[in-house]
Formats: C-alpha cells, sequence, structure tokens
C-alpha cells in the first residue's frame, strides 16, 4: 500500500495518443501557429491533453464522444476565442474515445499510428482551409445548418445593408428619392 499513485502505463500511452492527435487538429495547428491563444498558445495544447486525459481518468462510466467533442470546442472558445462549426472536434473526440478503449484493450497501434502523423507535421506552418477559423462566418459554408439558425440571418441582414436600399414607393405609385445621408430610416 503505497500512498502515492503511480502513473500506470495505460495512462501514459493514453496522455501520448491523445497529445499526438491533438497536434494533428488543424483547429488547433492554426490557432497555436497564429497565437490566438496569446504567447501561452502552445502551452494550452498540452494543457487541453491534460483535461482530457483527466476526464477519463476520473470518470466512471469514462466520458463518451460527444462530451469530449462539448469539452473541446469549448476550450477552443474560451482559450482561443475560436467558434468551430467544421465539425472536426467531433472528430477529435470520436479519436480519442476509440484510442481509450484501444489501449484497454491492449493495442498500441493507435498511439503509434497519430504519434506517426504528429511527427510528420512537426516544423510545418499549417494551412489555412476555409473550415477552420475565429470567427464563425468563414465556417458558415460548411455545414451550418445545424444549430445557427439565429447566426443565418444576421449574414443576409449585413449583406443587405450594404447593398442599396430598396425603393421606396408611395401610395401613389412615385418612387421616393432616398439621399445618402446618415439619416436614413
Amino acid at each position: 500500500t503505497t500512498t502515492s499513485n503511480p502513473v500506470s502505463p495505460t495512462s501514459i500511452l493514453f496522455a501520448r495518443g491523445v497529445i499526438a492527435r491533438l497536434a494533428c487538429w488543424p483547429a488547433l495547428r492554426i490557432a497555436v501557429d497564429q497565437a490566438w491563444g496569446g504567447p501561452e498558445s502552445a502551452e494550452k495544447r498540452t494543457w487541453f491533453a491534460s483535461v482530457i486525459v483527466d476526464a477519463f481518468e476520473e470518470q466512471d462510466p469514462s466520458p463518451d464522444d460527444q462530451y469530449i467533442e462539448e469539452m473541446l470546442l469549448q476550450m477552443m472558445e474560451d482559450e482561443f476565442t475560436a467558434n468551430l462549426e467544421d465539425g472536426s472536434a467531433e472528430i477529435i473526440a470520436k479519436d480519442v474515445v476509440r484510442l481509450w478503449e484501444d489501449i484497454h484493450a491492449g493495442k498500441q497501434d493507435l498511439v503509434v499510428r497519430f504519434e506517426q502523423q504528429a511527427e510528420k507535421l512537426k516544423g510545418k506552418t499549417p494551412q489555412v482551409q476555409e473550415e477552420v477559423g475565429s470567427g464563425s462566418e468563414s465556417e458558415d459554408d460548411e455545414d451550418g445548418e445545424e444549430d445557427d439558425s439565429d447566426e443565418a440571418p444576421q449574414l443576409t441582414d449585413s449583406g443587405e445593408r450594404s447593398a442599396k436600399p430598396e425603393p421606396q414607393v408611395d401610395e401613389d405609385g412615385f418612387t421616393l428619392v432616398q439621399g445618402k445621408g446618415k439619416g436614413r430610416r
């Protein structure tokens, strides 16, 4: 009976896999590369991994992919002010859950694969893609039909404001001429 809990080999393996998987996540790579989280952006990526590992180590039953996806989205928003709607957090979450299950079944191939992918990406500048960005407008094209019903009108609304105003016709059928002043209603 020892008072300190030694870290188990499965925990170490899982942590390695999570760190490697997060290192391959384009959204997080760009956020770290562009320092969206300030000068300690790289440390935040490591912290993400530790929070995820702790969740699996401490919760019984272990978290499901939806829980991990919500956690990832919340951390990206809190730490990098990145509102992701590209579905990538869901993929990462499913990979992390599969990683946990594989390791506890004695399989290490997923850890090895993620570490190899992360190694290939080391030192390379992440390519900014349309589905990854710090603002929600750039992601609405991908699969924005889910929960952003309140955002879609804003996009069309702002687009209409920048375009010419609709001509106003009075009850006699005359088109009203509108000035370009600030007092337009």
